[in-house]
């Protein structure tokens, strides 16, 4: 996978492709007690995108989050269900735009390479551009968990992501309106990325700067109790998504134990004749039984999983793609002009 450095594409002679002016651009902050640095974030990202509309949901701050917000120019609605996931599932429901900007509202996200990020989605026709954070990752414990929970990601769905834990992400209409958004807490990450790659979406990721929180903000994950949720939910993915493999590691760890209890009982048959220790041979038999069981299970389930992901394929196809005619570089803006077709298929336009 080709990871690019926005430190490279972001120079003046990159940013001379403006973005055009009819994207509808929603830009989505979720955020619970970030008074200390909304106002930038907002600032920053109305600087950024003078064109998007900047929505801010506060999720029961008990500070002035949504006041401060406000006054900076964004668009606030809240949400009552505590935790993150159930904050983006309403802004994705609520939402219409043609892009969909996902940043966290700490002030760690560089906002500056916002238009990069949706140039490069537009560019090359992609459902999800995810901001791979480099700079002051925050506390080990969290770089540890992110690096771990990245590589079993990438074990088991395919690895096409570094930073899947990333808050700082760009989405298609069609990404947003065909992700069914289950999770509740911080492990929306983790079902975002599987969203992706499992319907084979178009994605890239780039690299961005990530800095330290401002004084005064703290952040909201827990280190052990959030892991555990992330890790969780990777495993009841893991069993939704791709139930066959799931369910034949755990007839293959069965079968283990089965032989183990057998196998001793075995040779000394062969060299007895007897069966000295009848309750574990008949322990062994139903360990294995219990094991063909959950393999019989684990078929049973992939024919189900194949057939909600068509479903969800379907679906997903069904839905208007970046805009057709925003997704032209300049070079071949500039063959279509000479063949004298200037005018390019626009995809239906959504306001909100």
């Amino acid at each position: 996978m080709v990871v690019l450095d926005l430190d490279l594409i972001s120079k003046p002679a990159r940013r001379s492709a403006a973005l055009p002016d009819d994207i509808d651009i929603a830009v989505l902050i979720p955020c619970y007690n970030e008074a200390a640095a909304i106002a930038a974030v907002v600032s920053g990202f109305r600087a950024a995108l003078p064109q998007a509309r900047i929505y801010l949901y506060d999720n029961n701050s008990q500070d002035a989050t949504a006041a401060i917000g406000e006054a900076a120019g964004a668009i606030v609605r809240h949400e009552r269900l505590q935790g993150k996931g159930n904050v983006v599932a309403r802004m994705f429901a609520d939402v219409e735009a043609d892009i969909y900007v996902l940043v966290d509202g700490d002030n760690t996200y560089d906002s500056d390479v916002a238009p990069e990020l949706i140039r490069h989605l537009l560019d090359h026709r992609l459902d999800l551009v995810n901001g791979r954070r480099e700079g002051a990752c925050g506390r080990r414990g969290h770089r540890f968990g992110n690096d771990l929970f990245n590589l079993i990601t990438g074990f088991v769905f395919g690895s096409r992501f570094e930073d899947m834990l990333s808050g700082y992400k760009v989405m298609s209409r069609r990404f947003v309106k065909s992700f069914p958004a289950l999770a509740t807490g911080f492990e929306i990450e983790t079902e975002l990325t599987v969203h992706a790659l499992r319907l084979r979406m178009p994605v890239a990721e780039l690299v961005t700067a990530y800095g330290q929180r401002p004084d005064g903000s703290a952040s909201k994950l827990r280190t052990i109790r959030d892991g555990v949720r992330i890790l969780g939910a990777i495993v009841s993915l893991f069993k939704g998504e791709r139930p066959l493999t799931f369910f034949a590691a755990v007839f293959a760890l069965l079968a283990i134990v089965a032989v183990g209890l057998a196998l001793p009982i075995i040779v000394t048959y062969f060299e007895t004749g007897m069966v000295p220790r009848l309750p574990t041979a008949v322990m062994a038999v139903g360990v294995m039984l219990l094991g063909f069981l959950t393999l019989t299970c684990g078929f049973v389930l992939d024919t189900v999983s194949r057939g909600r992901l068509e479903m969800k394929r379907l679906h997903y196809l069904s839905l208007p793609g970046p805009p057709a005619y925003a997704a032209a570089s300049e070079h071949e803006w500039a063959k279509q002009v000479r063949r004298g077709s200037r005018k390019v298929p626009r995809t239906s336009r959504r306001t909100g």
